[in-house]
């Protein structure tokens, strides 16, 4: 597998190797001893499993008091999926980066535990796993709102179908008192 560093601190994109045929293909989605050779040392302790239909935005989520860290990718269809660093004290905090995960690439995004995490989909509709290092806690989750003109993400939707919590969300000044 590829591992590529990004310009967020401990933010990967990772390229498994994909073994492909006539008949289809195999990859290995997960595998602890290189992933931990890659940074990635925290257990995961529950998986996820979205499907979301084109122009759906959901994020930028994160969890207050319990953060988790997130291996993404996408068996079916593709996303652009986003990682702002939400960190007052972090030298990148309000940056971000962003990566197109597809059914062709099957690139994967590991987003550590204290980053805002969010997706767009892209194509008529995606299937979108998460391992995470944290068990969700409907009660602690926060988030900043998806078109911060601080943050600046070049979403690939102008009017992006979301939820009301995401319609509501503060902008990441907002959120850190400023």
């Amino acid at each position: 597998m590829k591992v590529i560093e990004t310009a967020l601190p401990g933010v990967l994109i990772i390229e498994p190797k994909v073994f492909g045929d006539q008949r289809g293909f195999f990859l290995e989605t997960f595998q602890a001893e290189r992933y931990h050779e890659a940074g990635i040392t925290l257990p995961f302790v529950q998986d996820n499993h979205s499907r979301s239909q084109h122009g759906v935005l959901r994020g930028l989520h994160f969890q207050r008091l319990r953060p988790q860290g997130k291996l993404v990718s996408v068996s079916r269809g593709s996303v652009y999926d986003v990682a702002v660093d939400i960190n007052p004290e972090s030298p990148t905090c309000g940056q971000f980066v962003g990566v197109e995960l597809n059914d062709d690439n099957h690139r994967q995004f590991w987003v550590p535990p204290g980053y805002a995490h969010g997706f767009c989909v892209l194509s008529d509709s995606a299937d979108f796993q998460y391992k995470c290092t944290d068990l969700y806690y409907p009660e602690d989750e926060g988030g900043v709102i998806w078109n911060d003109p601080e943050i600046n993400i070049p979403w690939p939707v102008k009017s992006p179908k979301l939820s009301a919590k995401d319609q509501s969300n503060p902008t990441l000044q907002q959120l850190l008192g400023r």
